[in-house]
């Protein structure tokens, strides 16, 4: 444990005598939110830089040129935005890369001319052989079925679609989450040659969803790939006409050495608690086939402007404002460990750290906590000054994963929560593209960001 020495003791006890808090002043507030709102709303730069990302830098996985070209535009955008300091931090970083188009075809009868279904490498899957990888197929639903199907030299297709009883998507998608994450590796323990996953959205369409999958120490790594909802509702009633179909995988990925990437990082420097740090941030990498609009540029670029909206206003902060943009949170959170890392070496304070990773959608929310856990309810006594702007919605939570390690530090993190209902249609998948993004609602959820930041540095949680 870290103590401050006498000098420090003093120093801090002197500041805190010159510069006190400031008392709540729901007026002053108020004025300020509506201030932050209406710089948002008329004149944000905002949709036009996540357009220029998505369309310079799409396809922003770990160890790509253009997560390295995003890297350094990212930075290029805060310089520009006015902030004091900005720092690449370095952060090391798995890289695979997809190869040629893959491919998954199915063959309804010995002879027959086989039948193709849309689908989609899993990130990190291994690849076939170049000649492919053909076998029969068996449909489960859960991996607990694996303990009593036979599986050995079979492709194991995961066909659990996402409940559409939860009206929180995101408490769909981590339910069903687990047949992509663990699937192959835990089929992989039984025999099972390949997997086929249904694609985690609620949407019935012809749109494939990659997203990581990962491997266990000691168990054969076999490929997978995730099939379009309609290709996966096809090929079950295929399965059901006939149960010894034979299934054809064709995966031309490679793994390569890790690769050095950067979080990029870009302050306000506080006059009081220079020392205190508010974190707002977002993931700048994405998948390999997405544009990376919804997933993460939205979020990416709401981050930076909550700088830009601060210092439009004519605010001066507190505390530090620390804009992150987290390099590999898709596949490893090599970002986030490097962040961590840091923090706790350098015994950095956190008051909040605040992430932006659920869409670019209307904002209802945030999720909050810390060790206490009354993080949500210490922000709730904000709710009257929020309710004009449609936020609502104070919950207990662990911020996202970017943020989420900072807990073990005593930092509380928070998360904003969007409307969830449309995201899981675009995420992982060619479609994340600026034109799903409203522009509006992207300036909205940084409006609100910005005003917890602010609440936050005057007030404290």
């Amino acid at each position: 444990m870290h103590f401050p020495t006498r000098s420090a003791l003093f120093v801090l006890f002197v500041s805190t005598i010159l510069v006190p808090a400031p008392a709540e002043d729901s007026g002053a507030d108020e004025k300020m939110l509506r201030a932050i709102y209406t710089a948002a709303l008329t004149n944000s730069p905002a949709y036009e830089q996540l357009r220029e990302l998505t369309t310079k830098y799409p396809g922003r996985l770990g160890g790509s040129k253009n997560l390295a070209g995003a890297v350094q535009w990212g930075q290029a955008l805060l310089q520009k935005t006015g902030v004091d300091r900005t720092e690449l931090q370095s952060a090391v970083v798995p890289h695979w890369e997809r190869g040629a188009t893959e491919s998954v075809r199915y063959y309804p009868q010995l002879g027959n001319t086989a039948i193709p279904l849309t689908a989609i490498a899993l990130g990190g899957s291994v690849p076939t052989p170049v000649t492919g990888l053909r076998a029969s197929v068996i449909e489960l639903h859960t991996l607990a079925e694996l303990k009593t199907a036979d599986v050995k030299g079979k492709i194991v297709f995961f066909n659990r679609p996402m409940n559409p009883g939860h009206i929180a998507t995101g408490h769909a998608y981590g339910e069903a989450g687990d047949q992509r994450t663990r699937g192959p590796a835990e089929a992989a323990r039984y025999g099972a040659v390949g997997v086929l996953v249904r694609s985690l959205t609620l949407a019935h369409d012809d749109i494939p969803h990659t997203g990581h999958t990962g491997y266990l120490p000691g168990v054969p790594r076999i490929p997978a790939a995730a099939l379009s909802t309609v290709a996966a509702d096809h090929f079950s009633r295929a399965l059901k006409n006939n149960p010894a179909l034979t299934a054809e995988l064709v995966i031309n990925s490679t793994w390569f050495e890790p690769a050095p990437s950067h979080n990029v990082i870009g302050e306000l420097t506080g006059h009081a608690h220079p020392e205190k740090i508010i974190l707002v941030g977002g993931h700048l990498d994405c998948w390999d086939i997405a544009p990376g609009a919804h997933d993460d540029g939205a979020g990416c670029i709401q981050s930076i402007e909550v700088l830009r909206l601060l210092k439009a206003v004519g605010y001066i902060p507190r505390h530090t404002i620390r804009c992150v943009l987290f390099t590999n949170e898709e596949n490893g959170s090599g970002g986030a460990t490097a962040y961590a890392t840091a923090v706790g070496q350098k015994k950095e304070p956190h008051l909040l750290a605040l992430e932006t990773d659920n869409g670019g959608f209307q904002p209802h929310g945030f999720n909050l906590g810390n060790p206490a856990g009354n993080a949500h309810l210490r922000a709730a006594r904000w709710q009257a000054l929020f309710a004009p702007y449609g936020i609502y919605n104070f919950q207990k939570g662990t911020g996202g994963a970017d943020v989420g390690p900072l807990l073990a530090y005593g930092t509380t993190v928070a998360g904003l929560l969007p409307d969830s209902q449309r995201y899981f249609d675009y995420h992982h998948t060619t479609i994340d593209s600026i034109d799903k993004v409203n522009k509006r609602e992207l300036e909205l959820g940084a409006a609100a960001m910005a005003a917890l930041v602010y609440l936050v540095d005057q007030h404290e949680l």
